[in-house]
C-alpha cells in the first residue's frame, strides 16, 4: 500500500528487523539504519517462504542470487551488508534524524513532481518494456508541464 501513496515513505531501522518486519521495511521508498541493525528473511527457519509482498520491492532492490541466498538460509546480516545488497539505503548513527532531514529536503520540492517521480519509478523499475517506461515518462511529464502552464511556472510546494 505504501507504493500507492503519492508521498515518499521513509523507514528508520534499528535493533532487529526480521521476517515480516524486514519485508514491511522493503516496502518503504527509503530505508535508513544504524550500522549494527540486524536483518533477516527468517521464514526458512519454519519451512516457509516470505509472503508479505517481498517479491515486488525485493526484485527492484536486490540481485536475485543474493535474495535467494538470504531467503534459503535465513542468515542474519548487518545493515552495512544490507547497503551492499541494495535493501538498505544508507547506514547512519541516527536513522530517524536522517529520515527527517530527507523528508525536509523533499518537502521543499513540487508535490506533483514528487508524486509523478515515485509513480514513474514504481511502475517501470524492473518490470515492463523500455517502450512502456518511456511512454509513461512522457505521459507523466506532460501532466506536470500542463499544470506548470496553468500556474505560469514551476510548481511550488504548499506553504
Amino acid at each position: 500500500m505504501w507504493r500507492n501513496l503519492s508521498i515518499p515513505v521513509i523507514a528508520s531501522l534499528h535493533g532487529m528487523c526480521f521476517g515480516g518486519g524486514f519485508q514491511i521495511a522493503l516496502g518503504a521508498d527509503f530505508r535508513f539504519a544504524t550500522p549494527d541493525t540486524k536483518l533477516s528473511i527468517m521464514e526458512a527457519k519454519w519451512g516457509l517462504i516470505p509472503d508479505m509482498g517481498i517479491t515486488v520491492p525485493a526484485r527492484e532492490l536486490m540481485r536475485a542470487d543474493v535474495l535467494k541466498e538470504l531467503t534459503m538460509t535465513a542468515r542474519i546480516f548487518s545493515a552495512t551488508e544490507g547497503v551492499q545488497y541494495g535493501c538498505v539505503t544508507r547506514t547512519c548513527a541516527d536513522p530517524t534524524a536522517e529520515a527527517v532531514k530527507l523528508a525536509e529536503e523533499i518537502i521543499e520540492k513540487s508535490p506533483d513532481m514528487i508524486a509523478s517521480a515515485k509513480d514513474l519509478f514504481n511502475q517501470t523499475h524492473a518490470q515492463g518494456t523500455e517502450k512502456m517506461a518511456l511512454d509513461l515518462e512522457t505521459e507523466l511529464q506532460k501532466k506536470i508541464m500542463a499544470e506548470m502552464a496553468k500556474t505560469g511556472g514551476f510548481l511550488q510546494p504548499p506553504k
